[in-house]
């Protein structure tokens, strides 16, 4: 089961906050196929969102694939992201490093920045989109 965490002061939309941590679950392996979402009313109750907002999520994650919801018995996790589990050695190690910024006296805000510069260095934006083909003259397509 995934625990909600609403930061209302991130500048994020609170449906948006729950789409990305119910993917971050996926992808850690923490929700798996088959698994049920909390209810609506059990997010809400957690977070004191607005019962509209948590539904607005689950519609989200079922138009991308991730969700179905199921007529009187839940919302439930159709397929998983990724394949790190939550358990996995690459996160002790990451643990260690972050220990050992905040030791150093770093912000949290300066261990994002930082995570974020070195994130982009190994996996770019797919920037270098092929650019769309050239339609002759005339033709409005």
């Amino acid at each position: 089961m995934v625990n909600y965490r609403i930061d209302r002061r991130s500048g994020v939309a609170t449906y948006v906050q729950i789409v990305q941590q119910t993917k971050q679950a996926l992808r850690l392996g923490l929700l798996a196929p088959g698994d049920r979402l909390p209810t609506a009313r059990e997010v809400v109750e957690a977070t004191a969102v607005n019962p509209n907002t948590v539904l607005k999520a689950y519609r989200e994650l079922e138009r991308e694939g991730l969700v179905e919801a199921r007529r009187g018995l839940g919302t439930f996790v159709r397929r998983s992201l990724g394949a790190t589990p939550a358990d996995s050695p690459l996160r002790a190690e990451l643990e260690d490093w972050a220990a050992r910024a905040r030791e150093s006296g770093l912000e949290r805000e300066d261990v994002a920045a930082l995570f974020t510069a070195v994130l982009e260095t190994h996996y770019p934006e797919q920037d270098a989109r092929p650019a769309p083909a050239h339609t002759p003259q005339g033709d409005p397509s």
